[in-house]
């Protein structure tokens, strides 16, 4: 009997560690799961020592504000793991906690073999944490096509497994084959995961959708995050809903906080613009042309444009991220069809980018072949 401990820290990757347990499950008949992570882990069979509403803090300053949860969850995921003695642990992004606890893992349970799964975006920021992933664990699976590339520019290891956003797409469209699809007047807006995220991101972009009154505002809620905490954003008529992916298939736009959601926006076919906050957005806009360079090591902040190599969609990112240009975009996507066309097309080829292996398979016949 193999055990397995998982931890997943946000929405995004709890999905699809949820997805993974189902299939080392089906690859491991007697496999036992247990980490820290979401109400779908818990529905795949993982026994929670720590939920991910109590875990998805991001930046400096909610960190700080936050510090004691911190704590908590660092000393629930020692003592767990240490009472459990996986012989797996299964890192699943979320790299600030998880390279601390890869670690400590090392340290103190010198069998446990060590997986990370969905590794940190090295690639785009933090490249020094190359070298850790590559000491700390036995093996990277990667979910971009590019990843082993780069790891082996610097003599590591990482084994593309597949996308698994594209898989469960796939999935799904699959499952809708044959059922016609058509856009309706409608703006979907999908203002990120965490609390701090929405309070930074959805008043702009509700401010922007406004401008277009003969198409419905629907806002997609994070899973995590209880309906409550969008309704002083909202006004009458506009809606709060569940059905991300429902909503992405029909609506005619969406604005989205840049992250997995672009790429998932654009796997379903959906005309986008992308936006993300920072706290010094104001100071990057003054020193943008050399700032840039040094906090990024990367052109595109999107996963769309990044996979593709080039701006398929508009990102207004810091001080660029104002009601102003999120508007004239929308304006842009939703009566340009050319341009619409265009996006659209290049959404096709970011799909073949990304192949067809199934990821969370791959990924578990992977991990439970190993000795």
């Amino acid at each position: 009997m193999a055990k397995y401990y998982l931890i997943a820290g946000e929405a995004s990757g709890e999905m699809h560690a949820a997805a993974l347990i189902k299939q080392i499950a089906e690859s491991d008949r007697e496999a036992v799961f247990a980490g820290m992570g979401g109400d779908r882990m818990s529905a795949a069979g993982c026994r929670l020592y720590r939920h991910i509403r109590n875990m998805a803090f991001m930046g400096f300053a909610t960190v700080i504000s936050h510090w004691r949860e911190v704590r908590e969850n660092f000393r629930i995921a020692r003592q767990s793991l240490v009472q459990e003695k996986p012989d797996v642990l299964i890192l699943i992004d979320y790299p600030s906690f998880n390279l601390r606890m890869a670690k400590f893992c090392r340290r103190h349970l010198p069998q446990t073999k060590i997986y990370y799964y969905i590794p940190p975006k090295v690639w785009a920021w933090k490249r020094r944490r190359i070298h850790s992933i590559a000491r700390l664990c036995d093996e990277v699976l990667g979910i971009f096509p590019f990843e082993p590339g780069f790891y082996a520019r610097y003599g590591y290891r990482c084994t593309y497994v597949g996308n698994p956003t594209a898989e469960t797409i796939d999935s799904l469209m699959q499952r809708r084959k044959g059922e016609k699809e058509e856009r309706q007047k409608i703006i979907a807006l999908l203002p990120g995961s965490r609390p701090t995220e929405i309070s930074h991101c959805l008043p702009r972009m509700t401010d922007a959708a406004r401008q277009f009154r003969e198409y419905k505002i629907v806002v997609c809620a994070a899973p995590n995050i209880e309906d409550s905490f969008y309704t002083p954003y909202l006004r009458a008529g506009e809606t709060l809903t569940r059905e991300t992916y429902e909503t992405l298939r029909h609506a005619s736009a969406a604005v989205v906080n840049s992250g997995t959601a672009t790429l998932e926006t654009a796997l379903l076919g959906c005309p986008q613009v992308a936006v993300y906050h920072l706290a010094c957005s104001k100071g990057i806009g003054l020193i943008r042309s050399w700032a840039q360079p040094l906090l990024f090591s990367i052109r595109h902040f999107t996963l769309v444009n990044i996979i593709s190599g080039r701006e398929v969609i508009r990102e207004f990112i810091a001080d660029e991220f104002t009601v102003e240009n999120i508007t004239r975009e929308i304006a842009q996507i939703l009566t340009d069809e050319n341009y619409k066309k265009e996006m659209l097309a290049s959404y096709e080829h970011l799909h073949s980018l990304l192949g067809s292996l199934p990821a969370s398979a791959t990924a578990a016949r992977i991990i439970t072949s190993r000795p």
